[in-house]
């Protein structure tokens, strides 16, 4: 995977968000995608899938655009540049359609403004901090990406569930929580979160997985499949 030398660089949680898709579907909309990790992991586990990266970093589409060549699915997937939190008018200005896609996946930016430290590197901070009303534009935005019964996976730090279910709550209905630990016993550090578009049914909140084992060194066997790509998420 090419990725930029400075700056936001993908890591576990865009090969989760990718391997917490649905098999059975045939599009995909990557938001805010970076270099396309997580949309290529889920590619790569469907050879029917077809998907479109949509982000506002002209140089990360680029990388994106690059690895989408160099994994050999530029038949199956294309780049867009587009800002995910922009007016439904604007979006679809950009090519951006409502009501297109099966999944919907994101792993957004999860600092709010003067939360942690602002990296120096614009890339970096564009990617890692959000003002706080930008989550719930990005909601919106999956929303009005997703047809009608698809599905809406989000992957977030598990300190700000709240507003992550309240945005999904107003949208979505059969909302599904997978609370992510370090290690077994350890508090959950991530939260993948899915809902499906036009679903009335209710919240079903799964036990918690630990990535790694008692040592926190080596990852579950379980876990240590979807990162070496051989297996999916299963949840």
């Amino acid at each position: 995977m090419s990725q930029p030398r400075h700056g936001f660089r993908a890591g576990l949680d865009s090969v989760l968000l990718g391997a917490a898709t649905d098999a059975g579907r045939k599009t995909l909309l990557d938001l805010g995608c970076g270099v396309g990790t997580a949309a290529l992991v889920a590619l790569s586990h469907q050879q029917s899938l077809t998907a479109v990266l949509a982000d506002q970093n002209t140089e990360m589409l680029a990388l994106a655009q690059t690895n989408i060549a160099e994994n050999a699915m530029a038949e199956r997937a294309n780049t867009l540049a587009v800002d995910v939190s922009a007016k439904g008018a604007v979006r679809l200005a950009a090519g951006l359609a409502d009501n297109a896609f099966a999944t919907v996946i994101a792993n957004p930016p999860f600092f709010a403004d003067g939360a942690g430290t602002l990296a120096g590197d614009a890339g970096r901070a564009g990617a890692r901090h959000m003002g706080a009303e930008a989550l719930d534009l990005w909601v919106k935005t999956a929303a009005g990406c997703a047809a009608g019964g698809g599905e809406i996976i989000f992957i977030y730090p598990a300190e700000s569930l709240t507003p992550l279910l309240n945005a999904f709550d107003r949208r979505f209905g059969a909302l599904t929580v997978l609370p992510l630990t370090p290690r077994p016993g350890a508090a959950a550090s991530r939260v993948l979160v899915r809902g499906i578009k036009g679903s009335r049914a209710p919240l079903t909140l799964l036990a918690s997985r630990a990535l790694h084992d008692d040592s926190g060194r080596g990852f579950q066997p379980a876990f240590d499949a979807i990162f070496r790509g051989t297996a999916r998420l299963d949840w």
